[in-house]
């Protein structure tokens, strides 16, 4: 079997982000649609180009209260939206994001493996232990303390590993899941697929650097330097008190045009004239609330003044403007960058015209 394409040769590994929903918190009207046959278009776009992740999140209810028709409520359930992705593409990593509380671990490793078989070993998988409230409400069922919710996705991340990886049936007796005579066939291709943790928070982080395979990070600042200290951090922990190394990625929601000039007009635009700003206040505020992060922190800031065009770190300009700074990140330790755009379509395009091209010529690409 071949390599997983999250562990490929490429210095700098590059996938898409946020494609089974809204992307960006913007009313643009050149917002990707996000319907089916434009995500299956933009997959076999990402898969043709060479990228290595196409990564959907999780959301069962949006950002903004009392308001049905928002367009943050419209999403794709990303297990099944990455077995239909798995059919239409060859090579790319295929993700899904599943929120822990909200399904049990059993259940999970039965959907992981079964698309990572129909994907030929090219699943991964990306945990989170829940932020957003509004979504528990509606299930149900209580977002636990910060801390806690930590403790709890070790467990259910332990259990989903165990039924990967078992020979024989076995039994459950935690603080949060008792399970007798437990099992889980087929298991994955490989015994077990990559995993990816987002940790804002210190205890988030270091969950993350003991338990996942790629640590996708809140890089935030405006120098190498910066950079270089955030990623070296997260590598350093996972090495000195874990006995592992890791990957480090980040999300980065892109704005690519012919000139900078042209860029810096267009994210006016939407910074400006199409900011959703019911959802970015209600996004930032439940973002740091939940992940014990002052909302006036720098890193908040930072996340508020880019949110129109989605979570993460926004590279916005030329060919060659965007080209220079993902190399600048690659040179400060970053593994992978999973990018989002307001219009994706015409994004990947410029991507996989423009961008590449430089990426491949400065060696970080083959």
């Amino acid at each position: 079997m071949s390599i997983h394409p999250l562990f490929g040769p490429n210095r700098l590994k590059l996938g898409l982000f946020c494609m089974n929903t809204l992307s960006a918190l913007t009313t643009a009207p050149d917002m990707f649609a996000g319907d089916w046959d434009a995500c299956v278009r933009l997959a076999s776009m990402a898969d043709d180009a060479g990228l290595e992740a196409f990564v959907p999140i999780a959301r069962w209810k949006g950002y903004v209260d009392d308001a049905f028709d928002h367009p943050s409520n419209a999403v794709f359930e990303p297990f099944t939206f990455a077995a239909g992705i798995a059919q239409a593409t060859r090579r790319i990593g295929v993700f899904a994001t599943t929120h822990a509380p909200t399904v049990h671990p059993l259940i999970v490793a039965k959907q992981a493996a079964t698309v990572d078989h129909i994907s030929q070993g090219r699943f991964a998988m990306n945990v989170v232990g829940g932020w957003n409230r509004r979504e528990f409400d509606m299930f149900g069922i209580d977002l636990l303390d910060h801390e806690d919710r930590y403790v709890y996705l070790a467990e259910w991340l332990d259990i989903v590993r165990r039924l990967w990886s078992a020979d024989a049936e076995f039994d459950v007796e935690s603080a949060h899941f008792k399970m007798k005579r437990a099992l889980s066939r087929p298991q994955p291709m490989r015994g077990a697929v990559p995993i990816m943790n987002a940790g804002f928070s210190p205890t988030g982080m270091r969950f993350a650097a003991a338990n996942s395979d790629i640590g996708l990070i809140g890089l935030f600042g405006s120098d190498e330097a910066a950079w270089a200290e955030q990623i070296g951090q997260y590598k350093a922990l996972a090495r000195e008190q874990f006995g592992k190394e890791i990957q480090v990625w980040t999300n980065a929601p892109t704005i690519l045009r012919d000139s900078d000039g042209d860029a810096d007009l267009l994210y006016r635009h939407y910074t400006e004239a199409c900011a959703d700003r019911a959802a970015i206040d209600s996004f930032v505020g439940t973002l740091a609330r939940e992940n014990n992060v002052a909302e006036g922190s720098e890193q908040m800031a930072f996340l508020r003044r880019n949110a129109v065009l989605g979570s993460g770190f926004p590279l916005i300009g030329s060919p060659d403007g965007v080209a220079d700074r993902l190399l600048a990140l690659s040179r400060a330790g970053l593994d992978g960058v999973i990018m989002s755009f307001v219009d994706a379509i015409d994004g990947m395009h410029r991507v996989e015209r423009d961008v590449l091209p430089r990426l491949r010529k400065a060696g970080v690409r083959g």
